[in-house]
C-alpha cells in the first residue's frame, strides 16, 4: 500500500528525535504528566443511547467496565502539512485490581487501567503515540495493521524512558494493541492491551457502538486461567446489564484476547448478529448467534433486540463463561 508520509526520512527522524528529547525533560523530569489525551462520544442525531443506572453515573468519573463499553479515544489533533494528526499518550504503570472479594491482581496496564485506552482514527490519519514506561520493566507497544519496522514495537522500552511510535492509521477494521516484551502471554496476561479502531473514510450506518474485549487472568502463574473477564472485571456485566434500546442498531467491537486458551466462542441470547470480519468491511460476511475467535480474532457484530428484557451474552465454553465472562444486555422499551 502506499505511504502517504509526505515526508522525507531524514526530516522525519530529526523532528521524531527533537520531539523525543523535549519529552524526556519536560515529561520525565519535570513532575507528573496528564496522561489522559482528548475524549470524545460521538454518536448520530438518530441514535438513542440509554442512560446508564443512578449508580454507575455517579462513578461517571471513574474507570469501570459501563464508562469503557462506550468510551473512544480520538487523540489530541492537530494538522501538520495538510494532514491530520492524532496524539496519544500512554503510561505504562503498575497497579492492583480488584477481580472480585477474594482475589486482587498485581497489573501492568496503560494509565491505571485494563484494558487500555481503545484508539480511534480514520483511514489516512496520522497516528503519534507517546509512550511512557513507568512500570519497573521493559515494555513496549505493538500495533496491528500496516507500518515500518521501526514502529512495530518487538524492542523493549527500558523502565524510565519514553518512545514514540509513529505511522499512518491503516487500513482501515478492528485493530489491537499489546506489549511485544517475552514472554508475550505475561505481559497480556497482565493487562497490557487495548483496541484500535480504524474508520472506514466513509463512516458506517450510525449504530450505539460498544467495545467488548474478553481476557483471561492466570491468578497463580500456573500458565492456566482461572478467572475471564469482558472488559477487565469479571462478572461485572451481570451484576452491571449494559442498557440498549429496542430496535436500536448495536454495533459491537468484539475482540478475544484470552490467553492460555487456544479459542473462545462469543454467544448471544434469543437473536442473531451479522458479522464483520476483522472489521476490514462494509457488508456483512455471514449471520449467526454463535462465532468462534482464536487468541487477537477481531470482528465487528450488528444486531438489535426486537422485544424487551434481558438477554445473556458469553463464550459457549460454560466453564470460561461460569468463571467470569458473562453479561447482560437490558433491552429498554422504546416507550418507557
Amino acid at each position: 500500500m502506499p505511504d502517504h508520509h509526505g515526508l522525507e526520512k531524514a526530516e522525519f527522524w530529526n523532528r521524531r528525535q527533537l520531539l523525543k528529547a523535549g519529552l524526556v525533560v519536560t515529561g520525565l523530569m519535570g513532575g507528573a504528566i496528564a496522561m489522559e489525551s482528548i475524549r470524545q462520544r460521538h454518536y448520530a442525531p438518530r441514535v438513542k443511547v440509554p442512560a446508564l443506572p443512578e449508580t454507575a453515573s455517579a462513578q461517571a468519573q471513574e474507570f469501570t467496565p459501563l464508562t469503557f463499553l462506550r468510551e473512544f479515544d480520538y487523540g489530541a489533533v492537530t494538522q501538520e502539512k495538510g494532514r491530520t494528526v492524532r496524539e496519544f499518550r500512554v503510561e505504562a504503570q503498575t497497579s492492583p485490581i480488584r477481580l472480585n472479594r477474594a482475589t486482587t491482581f498485581i497489573t501492568w496496564n496503560l494509565n491505571g487501567r485494563v484494558p487500555g485506552p481503545t484508539f480511534r482514527a480514520t483511514e489516512g490519519d496520522r497516528i503519534r503515540v507517546i509512550f511512557y514506561n513507568k512500570a519497573g520493566h521493559s515494555h513496549s507497544l505493538h500495533f496491528h495493521g500496516i507500518h515500518r519496522s521501526e514502529m512495530d514495537g518487538v524492542k523493549p522500552i527500558r523502565n524510565g524512558s519514553v518512545f514514540i511510535y509513529e505511522f499512518d492509521a491503516e487500513p482501515y477494521g478492528v485493530h489491537l494493541y499489546h506489549c511485544h516484551v517475552a514472554p508475550v502471554t505475561r505481559h497480556i496476561g497482565k493487562g497490557l492491551y487495548g483496541m484500535f479502531i480504524i474508520d472506514p473514510p466513509k463512516p458506517r450506518p450510525p449504530a450505539d457502538e460498544m467495545v467488548l474485549i474478553m481476557a483471561g487472568y492466570d491468578v497463580n502463574d500456573d500458565r492456566k486461567n482461572e478467572l475471564y473477564a469482558f472488559n477487565g472485571l469479571p462478572d461485572y456485566y451481570m451484576t452491571h446489564p449494559i442498557p440498549i434500546q429496542q430496535d436500536q442498531l448495536i454495533r459491537l467491537y468484539v475482540l478475544n484476547m484470552i490467553e492460555f486458551d487456544p479459542a473462545v466462542t462469543f454467544h448471544l441470547h434469543a437473536n442473531l448478529f451479522q458479522i464483520y470480519p476483522t472489521g476490514h468491511t462494509l457488508q456483512p460476511q455471514a449471520e449467526t448467534d454463535v462465532i468462534t475467535m482464536g487468541t487477537a480474532e477481531r470482528h465487528i457484530l450488528e444486531f438489535s433486540y426486537r422485544y424487551p428484557g434481558k438477554y445473556m451474552f458469553h463464550p459457549h465454553q460454560d466453564d470460561v463463561a461460569e468463571a467470569g465472562c458473562m453479561g447482560l444486555f437490558e433491552v429498554v422499551n422504546n416507550t418507557a
